[in-house]
């Protein structure tokens, strides 16, 4: 259970006895109600992650509603997008271990979740990890209609591993993983997903040139 489930709960409990007292017991039902919803939107399961190298998993529960192609800089990138109702577990996992590299938070408008504009205009937390292997990997924590906070963490220079906890998007939101090109996907659009557990991709090996003598170029595997 992420804590702010108490947060928000605890004073639904409390109005709904104080009115089951003042008034009538029937009266306390809806606060009631409305707690044990809180309770239950902040759960935190326990999720079995992944071990195989190069492995990038989910970095949150919901439904795969886009892959596709994009250019991030100047390099070309795979990104994965999946949406998260408010009936989907909202803690974010780190796709991959790594090094945060760098955290930026962008403040924008709060469209639905699943339209593709939402990846660019909605409020959203944009993070990059730097892999073990020297592949980067980006994650974006988006906000959706509903949510209105962002929870993030870590810190640039921290150390994550695969399927760590990272933080939350509080209510309806959407989660992006970007990766290199030449990544070997393992989902598409319609697949569920869930956060640290579920393989969205393999990352392949990094391969740079090594000079050998004055004509000579072998490949090396990082």
């Amino acid at each position: 259970m992420v804590r702010d489930g108490y947060f928000y709960a605890a004073p639904l409990i409390a109005a709904g006895i104080l009115l089951g007292w003042l008034l009538t017991p029937a009266w306390g039902i809806a606060p009631a109600v409305l707690a044990f919803f809180f309770l239950w939107f902040f759960r935190d399961p326990e999720r079995a992650i992944p071990p195989e190298a190069g492995a990038v998993v989910s970095a949150g529960d919901g439904t795969v509603t886009d892959v596709s192609t994009v250019s991030l800089g100047n390099r070309s990138q795979v990104r994965i997008s999946i949406f998260l109702s408010v009936f989907n577990v909202h803690v974010n996992r780190s796709p991959i271990a790594g090094v945060v590299r760098d955290i930026r938070y962008r403040r924008g408008q709060f469209m639905n979740a699943m339209s593709k504009m939402s990846a660019e205009q909605n409020e959203q937390n944009i993070v990059t990890v730097e892999g073990d292997d020297g592949q980067t990997v980006v994650f974006k924590q988006i906000a959706g209609i509903l949510a209105r906070r962002i929870v993030f963490h870590p810190k640039v220079g921290d150390r994550l591993e695969r399927g760590q906890r990272v933080g939350l998007i509080k209510f309806g939101s959407r989660v992006d993983v970007l990766m290199d090109a030449s990544a070997q996907i393992g989902v598409k659009v319609g697949d569920r997903v869930k956060g640290g557990a579920s393989v969205l991709a393999h990352l392949q090996p990094q391969r740079e040139l090594v000079s050998v003598g004055s004509d000579a170029v072998v490949q090396r595997v990082r």
